[in-house]
């Protein structure tokens, strides 16, 4: 039977307490004693039976709070260490966040934030809302999910590029007087010196490091140089080579097919004779086990050995940071440890627009750049050549 009392305002409360049914015990308030006697009569009805009307379980969702959400991403996903310290950033920053509340309305003013209140570089912005993304990605795949739709998925194109409006914001938020720097894309223009690609080659090559003892070593020591020469020869991306398989490469036309890129659109990528030339030689070290290579047969029509044939984003993810390390070391033991794989890819299309009379949308046709303005800067290049020869 419940507990009931008439309260001083002339409204009744009413306890009811199940021991092995309810967590605790719940308290209602009715205007009068009959009406909180006939509900009572129900409910205790169904407690005999069992059973907890939906509206009075004390539930609490498994994925409450965005922690909630990056701590079952992580559990069932293998995530490579930058990823890692991306999510853990992310715990501190939004995971208090209810994921009831997260919509495109918090995602614009999560993103507004960053820039308004944080001052974060568009890189990092974009970072972080990808990394975000795709946990959220994860929880829509999940069996009966109630997160059926991505809200960071819709956010418009250049969302982390600072609009006048944040720029206004944060000179109004700017103590009398001071100047404010609205953040900006900043963009990699580290180009590749001839001493440096020696210095590059020597070691994978087998050269011993300034200061040390033995080579660097390095597994599949002949696919690393192949890897380097097609981003040099190329433009092609870290991914685009490391997922090719041989039936995308037409030797007799010298063409790579490509329908794995970055952008999703598909391109065919033309190879010089010196990229001819060392796909032949890799082939024959792959045949004969020279150059590190005894163990690799092109299992599964793949060029390369470091990729199995998995495309799902993890598998790619973990390949790239792998590739990137290896080539971080072979680079810092070259001296020129500020160089990254990707500045490869400017480089070799720094030499498309130097070395050839190509045209822009040519070019763009190779490396697989879609906005003209991100060849601009190349293009300039050629304006920088022609001076060099003026009196």
């Amino acid at each position: 039977m419940p507990t009931k009392r008439q309260r001083p305002s002339g409204s009744w409360e009413f306890i009811v307490r199940r021991k092995g049914v309810l967590p605790k015990p719940i308290s209602f308030t009715f205007d009068n004693e009959a009406e909180g006697d006939a509900y009572c009569a129900r409910l205790e009805a169904l407690l005999d039976r069992g059973i907890i009307p939906a509206e009075l379980a004390d539930e609490k969702p498994a994925i409450a709070t965005i922690r909630d959400a990056l701590r079952t991403y992580q559990a069932n996903v293998s995530l490579v260490d930058s990823d890692k310290q991306v999510q853990a950033t992310l715990a501190d920053k939004v995971g208090g966040v209810l994921m009831r509340s997260v919509c495109y309305t918090w995602a614009e003013t999560w993103v507004r934030e960053m820039k308004q209140v944080e001052q974060l570089a568009p890189s990092t912005i974009r970072i972080y809302v990808g990394s975000l993304a795709r946990c959220f990605d994860y929880l829509t795949r999940l069996p009966n999910s109630t997160f059926v739709t991505n809200p960071l998925r819709l956010l418009p194109k250049r969302y982390a590029t600072y609009t006048d409006a944040d720029a206004a914001v944060l000179r109004a938020s700017a103590p009398d007087g001071d100047a404010v720097e609205v953040p900006t894309n900043t963009e990699r223009d580290r180009r590749l010196h001839e001493t440096e690609e020696a210095a590059i080659r020597k070691i994978l090559a087998g050269a011993k490091q300034e200061g040390k003892q033995r080579p660097l070593a390095l597994h599949w020591r002949g696919a690393l140089e192949l890897k380097f020469e097609l981003a040099l020869e190329t433009a092609m991306r870290m991914r685009e080579i490391y997922t090719l398989t041989l039936d995308q490469i037409d030797m007799e036309r010298r063409t790579v097919f490509l329908d794995k890129t970055k952008n999703g659109d598909k391109r065919q990528v033309p190879l010089s004779s010196v990229a001819i030339a060392a796909i032949v030689r890799y082939r024959e070290q792959v045949a004969t086990g020279a150059r590190d290579m005894a163990g690799w047969n092109h299992d599964g029509d793949r060029l390369l050995p470091w990729w199995s044939g998995d495309d799902s984003p993890a598998a790619l993810r973990k390949i790239t940071a792998l590739l990137s390390r290896q080539y971080a070391r072979i680079f810092e033991a070259a001296g020129c440890g500020d160089i990254r794989f990707h500045d490869i890819r400017h480089e070799a299309t720094c030499r498309l627009f130097l070395k050839t009379k190509l045209s822009d949308l040519q070019i763009a046709k190779i490396t697989g750049h879609k906005d003209p303005k991100m060849l601009a800067r190349y293009a300039n290049l050629r304006g920088s050549e022609l001076a060099d020869q003026l009196w």
